[in-house]
This record gives C-alpha cells, sequence and structure tokens, in this order.
C-alpha cells in the first residue's frame, strides 16, 4: 500500500455550503480521499450539527464526525458583502455543495445563473428534500419526511405496527451516497470530456425510494402492493432474528435452497430436508411460522457462541446482531481497520470509522476530526484568497466573518 499518498481527490477544492447531514456527509466523503474541503458556516451559530444529537461537555459528537478532515470558514452569505466574497471563494473551487431550501441562493443573488458566470467549470451540487422542481419543491425537507414519501416507512415494521422510521439519518445518507456518485460522474465528464461545468439537482426522497427495489415494477405489472413483514422475507425463508438461551440475538438469512439445507445441519434437523412442509422455498415461505418455531427452540438450548460455532461448523448464513460495543470488541474489524483512534484536541482520543472504501495505492484517511468554529479563516481568506488585514478587519466589524 502507498502510504505518502494524499488520496485520490488531492487538488480538488470543494465549497461545502451545507448544513446537518445530507451535504456534509458528500463533503465529508471527499475530504477522507484528499480533496481540500472548504466548510462555509454562518459566523454567529456555525453549522446547526454543531449542537445536534450527542455532546460531550459542549461539543457536538455528530459535527466531530462529520465535519473531519475539513476546514472550517466563517461567511454570511446572506449579505452583500458576503456574497461578493462567496464568489471569490466560488472562483477558486471545483465543486460547491449546498442543501438550502430551494431558492434561497437565488435570492442572495449567488445562483447558478450567477456563479457559473464567475466560474464556468464549476460543478455545483444542490441536494434538497424533494429536488429544485416539482410542487413540492418548496417544502421544507428533512430524511424523515423522505423516509416517510418513499415508501420505506411503509414498508418497514411489523404487520401489526405501524409504519416504521430508522433510528438515524438514512435517507440523508442515502442522498449523500447518490450525490457523490454524481459530482465524480460530472468531474469525469468535466476533466476527460472537456464538457465544462454544470449543476445537479438532488433529492432526499428519490434516492431512497430508488433502493426500494421493483416496487413501481410490481405494481405496474401484479397490481401488487407490498405490506410489512417483520424481519422476515417475503421471498425466502428462513429469514429471521432469534434469541439464543444467554439472552443475546442472531440473525439468519438463507436465500438459496443450499443455504437452508445447511441451516438444518446446524440445528441438528437433516431430516428437515425432506419434509415437504420445507423441501423447498415455497413451501418454507408458506410454513413459516412452524420453520421458524422450531429453529427457535434449539436456539434457546444453546447459547451465542455455540450457536455461531454450529453455524460456522455447517457453513451455514448466521450473523450475531451486534451493538456498537461490540463492534469495537470485534476481531474482524479490527483486522479491517474499520474504526482508528483520532487525538483531538476537544474530546482527546477519539474512535471513528476510518475512511472506506480501501484503495490499494491512494488510500483515504482521517487526520483531523471537525475543526473549531471559524478555525481555518487566515488560511483561507488570507492564503488562498489573499486578503489583506484591511479587508479582513473590515469583514469581521460587518459580522460577515
Amino acid at each position: 500500500m502507498t502510504n505518502d499518498t494524499n488520496g485520490p481527490l488531492d487538488g480538488l477544492v470543494v465549497l461545502e455550503a451545507g448544513s446537518m447531514i445530507s451535504g456534509p456527509t458528500v463533503g465529508r466523503f471527499m475530504a477522507d480521499f484528499g480533496a481540500t474541503v472548504i466548510k462555509i458556516e454562518h459566523p454567529a451559530f456555525g453549522d446547526h450539527i454543531r449542537r445536534f444529537g450527542p455532546q460531550k461537555d459542549g461539543v457536538g459528537l455528530w459535527h466531530k464526525y462529520l465535519s473531519r478532515n475539513k476546514q472550517s470558514i466563517t461567511l454570511n452569505i446572506s449579505t452583500d458583502e458576503g456574497a461578493a466574497v462567496f464568489e471569490d471563494l466560488v472562483g477558486e473551487a471545483d465543486l460547491l455543495i449546498e442543501n438550502f431550501r430551494p431558492g434561497t441562493l437565488e435570492r442572495w443573488n449567488v445562483g447558478w445563473e450567477r456563479l457559473s458566470e464567475v466560474n464556468d467549470d464549476l460543478v455545483m451540487l444542490r441536494m434538497s428534500g424533494f429536488g429544485q422542481t416539482g410542487p413540492y419543491s418548496e417544502r421544507p425537507g428533512f430524511g424523515t419526511l423522505a423516509e416517510a414519501m418513499s415508501g420505506f416507512a411503509y414498508l418497514n415494521g411489523f404487520p401489526d405496527s405501524p409504519p416504521l422510521l430508522p433510528p438515524t439519518g438514512l435517507a440523508d445518507n442515502i442522498a449523500a451516497l447518490f450525490s457523490t456518485f454524481a459530482v465524480m460522474f460530472a468531474l469525469y465528464h468535466r476533466d476527460v470530456h472537456g464538457g465544462g461545468g454544470q449543476y445537479i439537482d438532488t433529492s432526499l426522497i428519490e434516492p431512497i425510494f430508488g433502493l426500494l427495489g421493483p416496487q413501481p415494477l410490481r405494481y405496474d405489472q401484479l397490481g401488487e402492493i407490498e405490506s410489512r413483514s417483520g424481519n422476515r422475507s417475503t421471498s425466502s425463508a428462513p429469514r429471521n432474528v432469534y434469541r439464543t438461551g444467554d439472552d443475546r440475538w442472531v440473525a439468519i438469512s438463507a436465500s438459496a435452497q443450499p443455504l437452508a439445507e445447511r441451516t438444518f445441519d446446524a440445528i441438528d434437523r437433516p431430516d428437515l430436508k425432506d419434509d415437504p412442509r420445507f423441501e423447498t422455498n415455497e413451501d418454507r415461505l408458506e410454513h413459516v411460522d412452524e420453520l421458524d418455531a422450531i429453529i427457535q427452540d434449539w436456539m434457546d438450548d444453546h447459547s451465542r457462541e455455540e450457536v455461531l460455532d454450529a453455524f460456522e461448523a455447517a457453513d451455514a448464513t448466521l450473523a450475531p446482531v451486534y451493538n456498537v460495543e461490540d463492534i469495537l470488541n470485534d476481531e474482524h474489524y479490527a483486522a479491517r481497520e474499520a474504526f482508528l483512534t483520532v487525538d483531538d484536541p476537544d474530546l482527546g482520543e477519539a474512535v471513528v470509522q476510518n475512511a472506506f472504501p480501501k484503495f490499494s495505492e491512494t488510500p483515504g484517511r482521517v487526520d483531523h476530526l471537525g475543526p473549531s468554529l471559524g478555525e481555518h479563516n487566515d488560511a483561507v481568506y488570507r492564503d488562498r484568497l489573499g486578503y489583506d488585514e484591511s479587508v479582513l478587519s473590515d469583514l469581521e466589524s460587518e459580522d460577515v466573518i
């Protein structure tokens, strides 16, 4: 592995005029792999993510995680002076990430039409709840709304329970993944095909809808609306979570015939292979209550470690249900360097997920966690833009930075 690289995105300059989760997650991906990501925050209160979620001594852990490897500058873009500074920054950038409500930058006179004149090579990522167009475009948008309207919450949960929202920012993170792909596609088009800059319109609602499989096709062709199935699958069995004898949990997915047969071997019931109730996947789905009861009866008499050993010996597909403490103590995660300890001036030694995916020649890295508000004002305004003391003093006195 080459360790002296700055990452595959070294030299790429990214402006992040985003807040909370979706936009800053795109910035985090790019910063992890070498891009210079300049996070623009309001001088009075910064990104709301600094005050969101768990805190340690007033330090937001979400901010420390999402703003890692980034530079933080303060700028009030909504003022005329701030908009002019913003244009100077855009003139030096390859990519702008923004997730304001549609129309906000236009009200500040720094929408796409203006910024594309400032920098015709600019790629501008515009993230919002419902997209830049359509009858819902001006609505406030958050991940919860996308999880509800995408069909995800309707499918998630148990048959006799209400629709179930996820416990974390699922829609935001899925949108960030789609958006990261999108900006790399646009940068490739610009740099390889000489196509110039462009803006990209992504929403929170469409990416998560796109990951729900052939739901529209199923409805169109079969007239079916899939309903909630809990931890079971409507396509294969057994598939569920089971409580072990020592009050732990494991998950089984036997999505192919050989995997189901190995599951029967693991629970010392090879006779089930010839049981007409369980011979085929269709049979197992029809008799899933009976099948789950048989598996659970066996689980009741075995500890989690015994279950893991039995399924490993049978080459059957099972995994323990982990919490975060389990993950941080797991030898496979450790061997893969899936997390690392970073020294932080506010938190001391702090454990976070490592940069991922793993590259053989140009790996990502985590140099530092989220910076203090405006920590890099001098580095950006003096060194990058060349502003002198007089200009900076005026901007500070007018609360622009």
